[in-house]
């Protein structure tokens, strides 16, 4: 457009004292009109007002216009000659600046000054008095200051910003008008102006002005350079918009978007409470408390109905912040209780839901907390709190708590800062409530939790164990996998591992009817691969009633299952393609019978420190069909440790080889402590990260071996004559062993009647034996194939009430098959420790 040549050729005839200003939008409508526009032009403000700047152009200069709002909207000016048409279609040569501004309300525009060149002015003179009557009614503050940054003119809009009339401020500084105000920022843009001749835009200034000395409020400054004849800096002058309301719109909006990344980051209640309170300071208060009632921290369910006003209200502080090291002069922890006086605020916003503001609080009134700590209570003048706002936390229709919020020394709160805080309060309540109910959800949980794992391991002398368990749902402590640890008769137990497919609740429920089913069948003394078949039957059973057609893969009945999405099993927590190991030992041979059913075979330390891996056939997951279960039965020397553990010990989600995951739990196992318990956790740390991918179980139970002074074992010939024999020989092993009477005495019958049963009912040989653990063990072996079964006889009946007296004598007692035949076997407590 040839801009420079314009500009230059311009300079010489343009004159600021000459011009009609007036007043564009964006777009470049006209939204300000003067008289003098239209001694210029002809056109009255009505026919102006809303029409476009280039229809009073000559066509050539109105294609021009788009180019120039463009660079108005960029921050450039523009300063040359056009053509303007006059109302009676006589063309006006005008020299023109155009300069991007900033309108009342602060929206930008476009300011247009025009000078006519032929000095053909209509009865007009653009004096200095012309020019104070063009700007005195302005809305939009205009000041002069010349080269040394004083003033030499102001309108009187600028008067509404404090420093007195304009003609007080001639010959003073930015700092003498305003005290207060960050005068060097303010002049460095200036000084930055005449140096430069680059004008300043949209300078938006922050802080206190003599107009409103107790609030922050914001203006918009536009500073340009004026110049002589010659090009020489003049001065600058500058325009002031008050945008304080803009400011703060924008600063709500900063801070509820704040609100929304800070807060509920957690599903803490104690935490979400805290961000509420971090995130209300410095922005909106200098003092936040928030005061939840103790059910919503125990993540129980809120009164939905308005509380009462008792004589004081209970709650307890969950957050608080301050932004000055004395507020609050005496501090409530979180977690601790807060009371406040009956009648008071808090109890009245409590109750009612509403909130409360007070611009002005009584500084000799007595704050409304009760109970202070040092038990004294403070005015709100020794606090230096002036003003307070209080606001109920409220979701889904019921009261949580309240957040009170105060300030010292900014400007009072108005009804804009309590929209601000309700606004802020609401969306911390759902955080809260997410939380609440969190809570709830994850006790019950653990509740669960604490009813399916062992909350320890019972106590015998078979081996020594240590377990750890870190599950893949770190939310709420969930998963399917668990262990056990079985005491069975004769003094051997049952260590068991296993897991089921998926996470959380449903795969924790599945995972509890295995494990009971695993503690049934232990009862009646079934070996491992037979517990596994009976597991087995079960899972398919299981998935069949489950899905109703029987193929195991889980139908959908629109119910809403966990997180725990299964891989082999449905979300509704079925056992198919559950895994487990069942392992029995025997501390009085030290023989170890398993087997496994789709899971990882253990390994074994050996007392010198080496680790091997047992080779034990690999049964298929329950309930998805397959060969047999096979069992493997070997000798441990004491001290070995058996390991057990779930897949999740060994597998990262990284597609490493079994074999590669067998040598790192080598070595992990190499490198233990020779306790159990450290070295059990030592080797979980060592394997599994901190949020695994998959459940992980581990079971570390190194074996004893009972003495051979605890056992007394005899072989007995099949006549009924030794069963006269077989007590004296009992009665005599429990002297040596230091029992007593009454002890020896139900021991005898015992073993009267079990060796009398085994003589007369079943064939080959029959062997006693004793076993001096926690308990008195007494066993009595046979070759029959049959269990025997407890009668209840008629008062005339000559037999059948053996076992029935041993029910009675016995604090437990059952039959286990060997491959020889059965053991019937009876335990009583110890009632003196052997000598």
């Amino acid at each position: 457009m040839g801009g420079q040549k314009e500009q230059g050729g311009a300079r010489q005839g343009f004159d600021v004292a000459d011009a009609a200003p007036l007043l564009l939008d964006p777009h470049g409508l006209v939204a300000g009109w003067t008289v003098h526009a239209e001694r210029l032009l002809g056109h009255g403000a009505a026919e102006a007002v809303g029409r476009k700047f280039a229809d009073l152009l000559e066509a050539e200069d109105a294609e021009r216009m788009e180019d120039l709002l463009a660079r108005c909207r960029t921050g450039g000016d523009w300063t040359g000659l056009m053509t303007a048409l006059h109302r009676d279609g006589q063309p006006v040569p005008v020299s023109v600046r155009v300069a991007p501004t900033t309108a009342p309300q602060g929206r930008p525009a476009v300011l247009v000054l025009l000078s006519e060149l032929d000095g053909g002015a209509r009865g007009w003179d653009m004096s200095r008095g012309v020019l104070e009557q063009i700007v005195a009614g302005n809305p939009i503050g205009i000041a002069i200051v010349d080269t040394e940054l004083r003033y030499v003119w102001s309108n009187a809009a600028l008067e509404r910003w404090g420093g007195g009339p304009g003609r007080s401020r001639v010959g003073l500084r930015v700092a003498d008008v305003q005290p207060g105000m960050d005068s060097e920022a303010v002049e460095e843009r200036m000084r930055h102006v005449l140096e430069t001749g680059e004008q300043v835009i949209d300078y938006e200034y922050v802080g206190r002005v003599r107009s409103a000395p107790l609030r922050e409020t914001a203006h918009m400054l536009s500073f340009t350079r004026l110049e002589d004849d010659r090009g020489d800096p003049m001065g600058v002058y500058y325009t002031v918009v008050d945008v304080t309301d803009r400011h703060r719109a924008r600063e709500r909006l900063a801070l509820l978007d704040r609100a929304g990344q800070y807060i509920g980051r957690t599903l803490d209640v104690m935490t979400t409470a805290q961000e509420l309170a971090d995130v209300a300071v410095p922005g909106l208060a200098d003092f936040v408390t928030v005061d939840l009632l103790e059910t919503v921290l125990r993540g129980a369910e809120p009164v939905p109905e308005p509380l009462a006003g008792s004589e004081r209200m209970p709650l307890r502080r969950a957050g608080h912040r301050s932004l000055y090291e004395d507020l609050p002069r005496t501090t409530v922890h979180s977690g601790a209780v807060v009371s406040y006086l009956a009648g008071s605020p808090p109890v009245r916003c409590l109750a009612t839901g509403r909130s409360w503001r007070q611009e002005q609080l009584d500084p000799l009134a007595v704050e409304w907390a009760a109970d202070a700590p040092d038990g004294r209570e403070s005015t709100f003048l020794e606090l230096g709190l002036q003003s307070v706002m209080i606001v109920p936390i409220r979701a889904r229709g019921v009261t949580l708590g309240l957040t009170t919020f105060f300030r010292r020394r900014q400007s009072p709160f108005d009804a804009d800062d309590l929209h601000l805080a309700e606004d802020l309060v609401s969306r911390a309540a759902v955080c809260v409530d997410n939380a609440r109910r969190y809570t709830r959800e994850r006790d019950a949980a653990l509740v669960l939790q604490r009813s399916l794992l062992p909350r320890r391991l019972p106590d015998q002398d078979a081996v020594e164990v240590a377990a750890c368990y870190r599950p893949a749902d770190e939310l709420t402590g969930l998963g399917g996998d668990w262990y056990d640890l079985i005491p069975l008769s004769g003094a051997r137990v049952a260590l068991v591992v296993g897991e089921v497919p998926g996470h959380g609740i449903d795969a924790a429920a599945a995972m509890g009817r295995l494990r009971t089913a695993v503690r049934t069948l232990a009862a009646i003394d079934l070996p491992p691969e037979e517990v596994l078949a009976h597991l087995d039957d079960l899972a398919f059973r299981s998935a069949r009633d489950d899905d109703g057609d029987g193929d195991g893969d889980g139908g959908d009945d629109g119910s809403e299952g966990g997180d725990g999405g299964s891989e082999g099993g449905d979300a509704q927590g079925n056992s198919v393609g559950s895994g487990c190991l069942y392992v029995v030992y025997d501390p009085a041979d030290g023989r170890c019978t398993m087997a496994a059913a789709g899971h990882p075979t253990p390994a074994v330390v050996a007392p010198d420190g080496t680790v091997g891996f047992v080779d034990l056939p690999q049964g298929p997951a329950l309930g998805v069909g397959g060969p047999p279960f096979e069992a493997v039965e070997l000798s441990l020397d004491e001290g070995s440790t058996l390991v057990l553990h779930t897949d999740g010990l060994l597998a990262h989600g990284d597609g490493r080889a079994e074999e590669a995951g067998r040598e790192r739990l080598r070595r992990a196992l190499e490198g233990t402590e020779r306790e159990l318990r450290p070295s059990c956790q030592a080797v979980v740390d060592a394997l599994v990260p901190a949020r695994p991918e998959d459940d992980v179980a581990l079971l570390m139970a190194r074996t004893r071996l009972l003495a051979p002074e605890q056992i007394a074992a005899w072989d007995l010939p099949s006549d009924p004559a030794v069963v006269a024999d077989a007590r004296r020989t009992a009665q005599d092993q429990l002297s040596r062993w230091g029992l007593d009477a009454e002890l020896k005495f139900t021991t005898e019958l015992l073993v009267s009647e079990l060796v009398t049963n085994a003589i007369r009912h079943a064939s080959g040989r029959v062997r006693l034996r004793l076993i001096r653990e926690r308990t008195l063990v007494c066993e009595v072996l046979d070759g029959g194939a049959s269990a025997p079964h407890l009668r209840h006889p008629r008062a005339m009946d000559e037999g059948g009430r053996g076992l029935l007296l041993v029910s009675q004598l016995a604090e437990r007692w059952g039959t286990r098959f060997v491959p020889d035949g059965k053991i019937i076997w009876a335990e009583q407590p110890l009632t003196t420790s052997p000598e």
